[in-house]
Formats: C-alpha cells, structure tokens, sequence
C-alpha cells in the first residue's frame, strides 16, 4: 500500500485508511499531488483518514479541496474523513459530554456544594475529562470542590440530557463515595463558593436543592447500586483501559 505515496498509511476494520500525518511533506504541492493519486488509485477503501494537529492547519483548506471534511476535534489536533465509496459505514463521532456526581455520606450528614454558575446546593462532581476513568473523575472532582478524598462505592444513578451544552447530548453518571477524610477545605475557589456537610433530611426538605438532585439521593438511600467487577478476563482487546459496573 505504501508503493502509492511517500506517506505511512493503517489499514482499519471499516476498511479504511488513516494517512500518518507525521510523514506528510513538506512541499504542499506534492501533498496534494498524493493526496490525488491516493483517491484515485486506492483499491477496496471506503474511507480515507487524517488526523492533523493543530499546528498543521494550513493543511486542512487542500483536504476541503477534496471532499475531506471534520469527523472530531479536540483543543490540539482535528481528524477529517473522505468517503471514498457510496453510504459507508462511519464510526460514530464524539457527540456528547459525559459528568460524573458524587453522594458522599457521613454518618446523615451529606456532602453538597454551591458553584457560582448555580447557586444552590447540589452534589459535588464535574465533567470526566478524556480518557479518565469515572472513577479517578469522582475522586479528583469531589477533591477539587470540597477537599475531601473519596473512594468508589458504586453506580447510583445515569442521567441522559439532550441538547446539553454545545448541543451535544449529556451523559450524567452518579456514584455513592466513602469519604476518607472529613474537613471541607475547597481547592477550586474560582468555582465553587461553599462546600460543606449537610443534614440529610435538611437537603431532602430543602427549596434550595433541584427536586432532582433530591430523587438522586433518596435512590443512593434505598439501593445498593452497581459496583466495579474487578475481574480482569472480561474484555479481551488489548491495549483498552475500562470499569464495568455490575
């Protein structure tokens, strides 16, 4: 395959091929001369991939050209795609956010926050950020709005909102947390603006907690939950990090 052009290319499962943009060259006018004979002379390929980097940007107007356009991005790189045959099948891009909340109990008394987007009382917790585990995202995002240091108890609620932000949809995961330490010492003073141990009966009959957030502890109350399976034979593709709740 890479007797067509002088860049590396990987053959995928969808019977695509994604171009290593580390092999480009660095004369535009041979990029795009290969890129050409790539389109037209690649066999049994439904798809042709690039991942640029953002400092490769200026690339981006020459795959247009061709009929390239944006498949995901993040804040340092972009990947773009060209069919290259009729309706094939695509894998799915990014299209929600995910966030990860915390019902940490001590004793009756409920750990909660107040940001200054909200103002009321809510469960602490935050977005889960790319590759995180849920979680390492509990325990770094009750850490960062109360000080306190979680441990894992299980899965207590899943919540689907759409549009969210940016139109995307929203994944909501909430958990049960063993509190490991008790004093409230907030580390992300920008957000947050109180943190603190609530009665829990006080934060069920409160007006200034969300019915919502009100139903998500009372479920934490009355259930169990889904705790991580810790077997490590459930899946077998290499190279893949997961939690499985059960």
């Amino acid at each position: 395959m890479n007797s067509l052009t002088s860049m590396n290319l990987t053959s995928d499962q969808y019977n695509g091929v994604t171009i290593d943009s580390s092999t480009i060259p660095n004369d535009m006018q041979v990029f795009e001369e290969e890129i050409i004979y790539l389109i037209n002379h690649l066999e049994d390929t439904k798809l042709l991939w690039i991942k640029l980097s953002i400092v490769q940007s200026y690339i981006i107007p020459i795959l247009t050209k061709y009929d390239f356009v944006f498949h995901h991005c993040n804040e340092k790189d972009i990947t773009l795609v060209k069919k290259m045959t009729i309706n094939p099948v695509i894998p799915t891009a990014t299209n929600h956010t995910l966030g990860v909340g915390a019902v940490v109990i001590d004793k009756n008394k409920l750990l909660v926050i107040k940001d200054r987007i909200w103002q009321k009382y809510k469960l602490p917790g935050g977005h889960i950020d790319d590759s995180e585990s849920i979680s390492n995202a509990l325990k770094r995002e009750v850490y960062e709005e109360t000080g306190i240091e979680v441990e894992f108890e299980s899965v207590v609620s899943l919540g689907h909102f759409s549009p969210a932000q940016f139109g995307e949809s929203n994944l909501y995961v909430v958990c049960r947390a063993t509190a490991l330490t008790k004093e409230i010492n907030i580390i992300d003073k920008e957000e947050i603006i109180e943190a603190s141990w609530m009665d829990i009966q006080e934060y069920l009959t409160c007006e200034d907690v969300h019915i919502y957030n009100k139903a998500i502890v009372r479920n934490a109350l009355e259930n169990c939950g889904f705790k991580i399976d810790t077997r490590t034979d459930l899946i077998t593709r290499e190279n893949v990090s997961y939690e499985i709740f059960f």
